[in-house]
Formats: structure tokens, C-alpha cells, sequence
């Protein structure tokens, strides 16, 4: 009579299957999200391409030194979009933490009618925003350049960082406050230590949010922009009509950032960071 296999020391089976779920889960997603990938680099180093091949029929890295190449300003655009995603991103942060405070924390009356006011930017089509925007910021100079670009990206963005720290300060228990000001911590001490660590995953969480739908932001660019301020997504669309190698070259381009950055922030995306497992770590 044969007996099962012993267990490995120290390690339950039911661990070990849970172990291999989440890895199979995080590759499976990782596919997913590469898969997308493939077919946009292939185009950026294909030369001839015609229906009905699976592959090209020549390659060329063409496409690759026409975005190296000064001439089409990829290095000024990719720039131009990474200055407006920060600057916007620091600016939800600064309004959409305090906002989401005050939400996740009170209740006072007409506060429905406030949240649904915050969710009206995503909820109404954005072109319809702009398009109210648009003359009020040609009447005080902010069309056409980078600052009214970024403050009209607060528009779609600021809405998702003052609900998701909304949804972080609901689940705050403010008596960590209470209990280090009443050790003598300082407001600005209490803020630092006790505080800013509890919240800190949400605002990375919401962060990353912002920076993502500022960098992709195509319409809003476009009209605030004036064509004066020229970033990736506005490069792909003028080179996605007349060159489908250029375009898919500029997508892999358009696209690492976002993948970059959701990788540096994945611990902050697990429930691993929780408010109160901050706290507990100060």
C-alpha cells in the first residue's frame, strides 16, 4: 500500500496551491498585457506588410530611426507629455487628497450631491467639457500652452484621486492622530509619522491613476493645446493615417511608461499595503 508524498517541512499543501494560483494569475495578466504588444512592435520593424501574410514580408528599422530622428520631435513630444502628467499628477494630489479627506471622514449635508458634482468630469463626454472650457481659456491666455493643457487635465483626473483617497481616508481611524497628539506630536509630526504613512499606498494608487490619463489625454491636448503643444498621443494619431510602421514604433514608445510605472508602484497595488499595516510600521 502506497502513502502520499510527506508535505515539504514547514510548508502546508494548501499554501503551496495558493502560491501557485497567484503566480499562474500574475502570469496569466502579464501575457494579457503584453500580448498587445507583439503586433505593434512587429509593425514598427516591418518594411512590407500586405493582407493576407501573418508575417511581413520584409523588415527594416525604418520606422525606428525615423523616431530617433530629431526632425520629428518625438524626444520633444515624449518630454512635453511627461512634464504635463507630472505636473498634473502633483496637482490632483495636492486638491484631491485634502477633497478625499474631507469626503472619507464627514458627513454633512448635500455630500451626495457633492460626489456626484466630482464624478459629472467622467461621467459627461469629455469633448462637451472642452469645448465650455475652451473660450474661457483663450480669454485668459491659458490656451496653447503647457499650463492649460495641465489644468485641463485636471479635469478627467481629479475626480479618480479624490475618490480613491475618499475610498483610503472611509477606512482611517483617526484616533492614531488623536493618540499622537496626545504624546505631543506636532500637527506637521502627526502629518509626517502617523499619518502620510497610513495613506500613503492610496495616494500612490491614485497617483498612478493621474499620470496614466494625463499621458494618454488625445482630445483635451488637441483643443486646449491649440497645436502649439505637441505630445506622443497627438504624434500617433498624425502618423497612424500615413504610417503604420512610424505609428507602431510610437505606440511601443507611448506604451512602456505606463508599464514602467505600474510596475515600480505594483507592491501599492496588493492589499499587502493597507492603511493600518502603515501604521503599524512606523
Amino acid at each position: 500500500m502506497t502513502t502520499a508524498p510527506a508535505p515539504l517541512p514547514g510548508i502546508a499543501p494548501r499554501t503551496i496551491g495558493r502560491t501557485t494560483l497567484r503566480w499562474a494569475g500574475i502570469m496569466g495578466l502579464l501575457a494579457f498585457l503584453v500580448a498587445p504588444m507583439v503586433p505593434l512592435f512587429i509593425w514598427s520593424i516591418s518594411f512590407r506588410w500586405f493582407y493576407p501574410d501573418i508575417l511581413p514580408s520584409e523588415y527594416s528599422a525604418r520606422a525606428w530611426e525615423q523616431v530617433i530622428s530629431p526632425t520629428n520631435n518625438v524626444i520633444g513630444a515624449t518630454g512635453q507629455t511627461t512634464l504635463i502628467a507630472l505636473l498634473c499628477t502633483v496637482l490632483s494630489v495636492l486638491l484631491g487628497v485634502p477633497a478625499g479627506r474631507a469626503l472619507g471622514l464627514h458627513n454633512f449635508k448635500g455630500k451626495r450631491i457633492v460626489e456626484v458634482l466630482i464624478l459629472a468630469p467622467i461621467i459627461v463626454p469629455g469633448l462637451a467639457v472642452v469645448l465650455g472650457i475652451d473660450t474661457m481659456f483663450i480669454r485668459y491666455g491659458l490656451s496653447g500652452n503647457i499650463l492649460g493643457v495641465t489644468l485641463v487635465h485636471l479635469v478627467p483626473t481629479l475626480p479618480y484621486m479624490t475618490l480613491v483617497m475618499s475610498g483610503v481616508y472611509a477606512n482611517y481611524d483617526v484616533d492614531y492622530e488623536l493618540q499622537a497628539r496626545s504624546l505631543g506630536a506636532g500637527r506637521w509630526a502627526t502629518q509626517r509619522y502617523v499619518t502620510l504613512p497610513a495613506v500613503f499606498p492610496g495616494v500612490v494608487v491614485g497617483a498612478l491613476f493621474t499620470f496614466l490619463i494625463s499621458w494618454s489625454q488625445y482630445v483635451l491636448t488637441l483643443l486646449i493645446g491649440d497645436g502649439q503643444v505637441e505630445t506622443l498621443p497627438i504624434l500617433l494619431f498624425n502618423f497612424a493615417r500615413s504610417e503604420p510602421a512610424i505609428a507602431g514604433a510610437l505606440s511601443v514608445v507611448f506604451i512602456l511608461p505606463g508599464i514602467l510605472v505600474l510596475l515600480l508602484s505594483s507592491k501599492y497595488l496588493s492589499g499587502d499595503s493597507a492603511a493600518v499595516g502603515g501604521i503599524g510600521n512606523i
